[in-house]
């Protein structure tokens, strides 16, 4: 298993886009808003929380090992 080390910074961020991106396909997919605020919302949400998160994720599979891992894999 690959392990990456994570600043509580990059945690917060990775969850705040996940959460835009299920509110915003919860949205999509909900009734209680007039049809356009609802495509509205939903569309600008999914669309912020998954354009985020590419460079989000491009940024820690460039991070480079743990220490501890390198160590296991050298023994």
């Amino acid at each position: 298993m690959i392990e990456k080390k994570l600043t509580i910074a990059e945690l917060i961020l990775i969850a705040g886009t996940r959460v835009a991106l299920g509110v915003g396909i919860g949205l999509l997919l909900s009734s209680r808003l007039s049809r356009e605020q609802c495509k509205a919302a939903g569309l600008s949400l999914a669309l912020v929380g998954g354009l985020t998160t590419i460079p989000l994720a491009m940024g820690i599979l460039s991070k480079p090992k743990s220490a501890a891992q390198g160590a296991r894999l050298a023994a």
